[in-house]
């Protein structure tokens, strides 16, 4: 897909459409996603050998950076750079004036816009992230929902009720390389989000503060906003 950056430089996503990335819900009606799975006959049915080779694949990656494309409920649109650290370590750049970061340190996740001086904190444990972000990507027992293997693309879908009731996250991979190429969170209402990830880098460090959450700052600005 072509990347625009005229289209993305200046929208400012709204607190659902970041709370998207990881936290609870992508554009279905642009990638199609969601229709047309093939649902696993049961809780206990097995899992494709060759979807959990490239679970295991990408749970190999221990640390990736790249840029990004989101795509809301409704079409919009925006993008950044993103860093990735196992386990549980992930950041999102938004470009933009709006100055917008998500943070995950490894326990919890937080939002913050800077233009707006708001800054909104969530536990890791209970947002799709942290699937995406665990050590191991395990596709054994219920949480695999189903499972579509096609010549250009392997997509898995996850839920577990006990990390974020509802939601689920849709992963998309090259069943060739095994990269991921994209994911879709879908919230308890049945709407999507979608982040496609290119130009991506494995094998990187990051700077000891990357990952940081300043917690003692974001206490202060919840009060205020309360």
């Amino acid at each position: 897909m072509k990347n625009d950056r005229s289209k993305l430089s200046d929208f400012a996503p709204t607190r659902r459409q970041l709370l998207g990335f990881g936290l609870v819900a992508v554009g279905a009606g642009a990638f199609n996603v969601v229709p047309g799975f093939e649902l696993l006959a049961s809780a206990q049915a097995a899992v494709p050998a060759a979807a959990q080779k490239i679970a295991d694949h990408f749970s190999s990656v221990k640390s990736m950076s790249g840029e990004f494309v989101q795509f809301g409920p409704k079409g919009e649109q925006t993008g950044g750079k993103f860093f990735l650290e196992r386990p549980g370590k992930i950041r999102f750049n938004y470009d933009g004036a709006s100055n917008f970061k998500v943070i995950s340190d490894g326990k919890s996740v937080v939002i913050l816009n800077k233009k707006m001086n708001t800054s909104d904190l969530y536990p890791l444990s209970k947002t799709p992230l942290k699937l995406l972000l665990d050590d191991r990507i395990d596709l054994s027992g219920d949480r695999v929902k189903s499972v579509k293997e096609e010549d250009d693309l392997t997509t898995i879908q996850l839920s577990d009720k006990s990390v974020f009731g509802n939601a689920r996250i849709t992963m998309m991979f090259d069943p060739k390389t095994y990269d991921l190429r994209q994911w879709t969170i879908t919230d308890a209402q049945g709407k999507d989000t979608t982040v496609m990830i290119f130009n991506t880098k494995e094998g990187v460090s990051f700077a000891p503060d990357t990952f940081a959450i300043d917690y003692t700052a974001n206490r202060e600005l919840n009060t205020k906003t309360r």
